[in-house]
């Protein structure tokens, strides 16, 4: 699996805007604008994955000292479940060896409508080396639960690479913390 850098192209930016839209729930997105204007301006990382010359997904970092946060990760829905995911979790990881690589995932553990998709994306995760961090993460109006490797990420920490990253404007509007369980 390749990370390979998104090229400032209208074709590139209309794929991935296409799957970053029909992948995630409206309530979990922020702008596409916003994630492509950071992600120019060098304050997040936008890779296209491509595996054996092949186009199959995306994923969208947000870097902060030795913090890496998976904001979004998706892989194109004709190609899923082909190991294309694990390849990719796992080319990230070495990407970002050394750093403190996190992300958020659904609750897995409370009452909902998709709990065994919860759980095998929980479980997906757990294949791929990443460990439960023992906080929640508020952001939007959703509450997630982290996972990571390379050690714990603090809620100071937390709150100051987001507001690195969305800026003296935007992180008056946004709720985004970390909490403890």
């Amino acid at each position: 699996m390749e990370l390979v850098e998104v090229k400032n192209t209208e074709f590139e930016w209309s794929r991935l805007e296409r799957l970053y839209t029909g992948a995630f729930p409206a309530g979990e997105r922020f702008p596409f604008s916003l994630l492509k204007k950071r992600a120019l301006s060098g304050k997040a990382d936008f890779w296209n994955l491509v595996e054996n010359g092949e186009w199959v997904g995306m994923a969208y970092l947000v870097r902060h000292e030795d913090l890496v946060y998976l904001f979004y990760f998706a892989v194109d829905a004709e190609k899923r479940g082909r190991g294309h995911g694990t390849a990719a979790i796992k080319a990230m990881l070495e990407r970002y060896k050394g750093k403190r690589f996190f992300l958020a995932l659904e609750n897995w553990l409370e009452e909902c409508e998709n709990p065994e998709e919860r759980i095998k994306r929980h479980d997906f995760y757990l294949s791929c080396g990443l460990s439960d961090i023992p906080y929640k993460l508020w952001e939007l109006s959703m509450k997630y639960r982290l996972m990571g490797v390379g050690g714990k990420v603090e809620p100071e920490e937390y709150k100051t690479m987001m507001g690195r990253y969305f800026g003296w404007f935007w992180k008056h509007f946004i709720r985004s913390c970390i909490v403890k369980e």
